[in-house]
């Protein structure tokens, strides 16, 4: 499928979905006025629906003890489960992000939630032991996803993981990388491996993904998590003190975190995005990016042209504000990306 295909279909989906039934659940019925809820994407392999907006807990969540620390997460988590969200996503490379959820997660919030956490080590033994230890850190006894982080001893610990999704005690499993110079051998293994998901970054700054990694992943039959939706804050940094263009309103956007979460989402391809905060204005905020609120935006009177050339915008315009990274209005880098820390 060709980008401008993608965009078409995609931002229909960013919008509403009203133009795109197949692609999206949005829990209404046809023609019927309903109050605002999460659009679903599903997962390929499964059918399990799951809202496009998760929660990713790489820094705010590695706290300690501390009840002035926990509280805010508490807050947090209790907005992200009252707005339909169901997925976090967390890691034992998140120092105490593990534990923290577990504490913190009421047994109904346990009960709606989707826990994707990850391995990362070497050996059998020692991939196995980790995935049981991230499952008593965060009371389950089931996970619903465990992916390969950073493709750490791949074969060893896939060949694990996939044991314990046939015991039952894994529900999907996948890969992870967080940089671009890493997407070649994510594709590598999406093209050779029976993968439930693949993680990885994709934002306005960082389009790559697009060219060959979710399109193949869409091709294959593997849901998409996408993680630095923000390029880890940096994009916030150069738009700051940026007014929202007039147009943001047509797609239903009223700050830049709505536009730049639904910029990834409206990647027909990617399955949910996974900002990490400890804040709930932000928090809030995000869940509200991709509501499904057909009472407030009637998608279907912009056509499929203008939904295309409204997402072309987005990054034209972004591309134009100081001191933005190089990113064409074609979505292709024109600066290389340099790799950073983020383990996200």
């Amino acid at each position: 499928m060709q980008r401008r295909d993608f965009l078409r279909t995609g931002l229909a989906t960013a919008t509403g979905g009203a133009l795109l039934g197949t692609a999206i659940d949005t829990g209404h019925a046809q023609g019927g006025a309903t109050p605002a809820g999460p659009i679903t994407r599903r997962i390929p392999s499964s059918g399990v629906a799951l809202p496009v907006i998760g929660l990713g807990t790489s820094g705010p969540f590695e706290v300690g003890p501390d009840p002035a620390e926990r509280e805010p997460l508490s807050q947090v988590l209790a907005a992200f489960f009252d707005g339909g969200a169901t997925l976090i996503d967390t890691s034992p490379m998140y120092s105490t992000a593990e534990a923290v959820l577990g504490e913190l997660l009421t047994p109904a919030m346990q009960a709606r939630a989707f826990i994707a956490t990850k391995v990362w080590t070497r050996g059998e033994r020692e991939g196995l032991a980790q995935v049981e230890r991230s499952a008593r850190l965060m009371k389950r006894t089931v996970l619903d996803l465990v992916q390969v982080h950073n493709l750490l001893d791949l074969d060893v610990q896939l060949r694990t993981l996939r044991g314990l999704k046939d015991e039952g005690r894994v529900r999907h499993v996948g890969i992870t990388h967080y940089t671009v110079a890493s997407q070649a051998e994510l594709a590598a293994v999406v093209q050779r491996e029976k993968l439930d998901f693949v993680q990885c970054n994709f934002s306005v700054t960082s389009p790559e993904a697009e060219q060959r990694l979710l399109p193949l992943c869409a091709e294959r039959g593997v849901g998409v998590i996408v993680d630095r939706a923000f390029d880890d804050g940096k994009v916030f940094a150069r738009l700051k003190g940026r007014p929202l263009p007039g147009w943001a309103a047509e797609i239903d956007c009223d700050s830049w975190a709505q536009l730049l979460l639904k910029f990834v989402v409206a990647h027909p391809a990617v399955t949910c995005v996974i900002p990490a905060t400890g804040k709930l204005r932000n928090l809030r905020d995000n869940i509200t990016s991709v509501e499904d609120r057909l009472k407030q935006l009637d998608a279907q009177r912009l056509s499929l042209k203008k939904q295309s050339d409204v997402l072309d915008q987005v990054r034209t315009r972004l591309s134009r504000a100081p001191g933005m990274p190089g990113v064409a209005a074609a979505g292709v880098a024109t600066a290389p990306q340099s790799a950073t820390t983020s383990v996200s």
